[in-house]
């Protein structure tokens, strides 16, 4: 059987890092689709400027897959006018300008695997989330129908196509538990709001190993919650986080007025309630190494 070829996009974020390094070590060839030049010796980096519309045509040379990561941060900047344009316009054209590219150029591309957010759904309250829900009308949820969407148009090339809607990807290096966990450090650590808005979270290494399965498995197509299958609400998770550090959780809970204040519409990445269900993923034969928070934090920590 030939070695699959694996073109990420977004590969400098911590999904597409961690995900770049668990092929290597499986022996997959990768390439990156970058802004910049990459430096990694073991990946084919070729050049794009998504704004521009400009593309290395030697990226798909030989790649069989492609891994769409790409997409401007969502909590780093307010969001202004310009700035949600921007946070859709980087999702949607980077697949677009792909998907031009190979209505022009040969290719052996099969498969196209998707992120997505599990911001899709919007606030449910306590609800259970499967993947049949309908879409939120927020900022957020129309984004994630737009990525959606942008990344079915490889329907016309008869692709595979997965989408993973991805919760709280819990890592030490970057993302949300940096942030939760600084203050609980510092002894102020507090559940946000009321405390009670479901949170979606899952071990970076779930994440990798949820690609790699819609990778190497032809049957995964559609879309899918990439969570974890214990939910926790925003207080569980932040004393689960407390106890790992070893720390006390004595502040009085941030209330939702105030974050309102701080973030404007932004503070719906954290007051939003959504408990996904992980039931079709592990129908599909995905098995979860870190099911429960407990035993996640432990190894991230420990």
């Amino acid at each position: 059987m030939p070695q699959k070829h694996i073109l990420i996009t977004g590969a400098s974020g911590l999904i597409g890092r961690e995900l770049t390094h668990a092929l290597l070590q499986k022996g997959y060839k990768v390439s990156h689709l970058n802004r910049k030049p990459g430096h990694n010796p073991e990946v084919n980096s070729y050049l794009w400027d998504v704004p521009k519309g400009q593309i290395d045509e030697q990226c798909l040379n030989g790649v069989d897959t492609i891994v769409h990561l790409a997409g401007a941060p969502i909590a780093d900047k307010r969001w202004t006018k310009k700035r949600k344009q921007e946070i859709i316009d980087s999702r949607v054209q980077s697949i677009g300008l792909i998907y031009q590219l190979m209505r022009r150029k040969p290719n052996q591309v099969k498969h196209v695997i998707s992120a997505s957010g599990i911001s899709y759904y919007g606030d449910c309250g306590d609800e259970i989330i499967t993947e049949e829900r309908a879409p939120a009308n927020d900022f957020l949820g129309q984004c994630c129908v737009l990525w959606e969407q942008a990344v079915d148009n490889g329907s016309e090339f008869n692709l595979r196509i997965a989408k993973f809607r991805t919760g709280v990807v819990l890592s030490t290096e970057s993302g949300a538990l940096p942030v939760l966990a600084r203050p609980i450090k510092l002894g102020f650590g507090s559940p946000l709001g009321n405390g009670k808005q479901w949170m979606p979270w899952i071990h970076i290494d779930d994440t990798v190993n949820m690609y790699i399965k819609a990778i190497e498995d032809d049957s995964v197509t559609g879309a899918f919650n990439m969570v974890a299958p214990q939910p926790l609400t925003n207080q569980q998770l932040t004393q689960a986080v407390a106890r790992q550090l070893r720390r006390p959780l004595w502040m009085p809970k941030v209330p939702a007025f105030a974050i309102k204040l701080l973030f404007g519409e932004m503070s719906l990445v954290i007051l939003q309630s959504l408990k996904a269900s992980s039931v079709k993923i592990e129908s599909a034969g995905f098995t979860f190494k870190y099911p429960i928070i407990a035993d996640a934090l432990k190894n991230l920590y420990e």
